[in-house]
C-alpha cells in the first residue's frame, strides 16, 4: 500500500465532536502536525470527512 501524509491546517476550536474525534484518530494534535498513514479505504473515509481542515500529501 501507499503512504500518504496528512497534514492538520485548520483549527479544531468550534467543531463538531465527531470532526475531532476523526481528526485525533487520524493522530494528528495541532495546527501543522503531520503523520504519514497508509492508503486504506479506512483512512480515505477519515479524510473526506474533515478534508476542510487537513492538507493531504501523495
Amino acid at each position: 500500500m501507499a503512504k500518504i501524509k496528512i497534514r492538520l491546517r485548520k483549527s479544531l476550536i468550534n467543531r463538531p465532536k465527531d470532526q475531532k474525534q476523526t481528526v485525533k484518530a487520524l493522530g494528528l494534535g495541532r495546527i501543522d502536525s503531520v503523520v504519514e498513514k497508509e492508503h486504506t479505504p479506512q483512512i480515505e473515509g477519515m479524510i473526506r470527512k474533515v478534508a476542510h481542515l487537513i492538507e493531504v500529501v501523495e
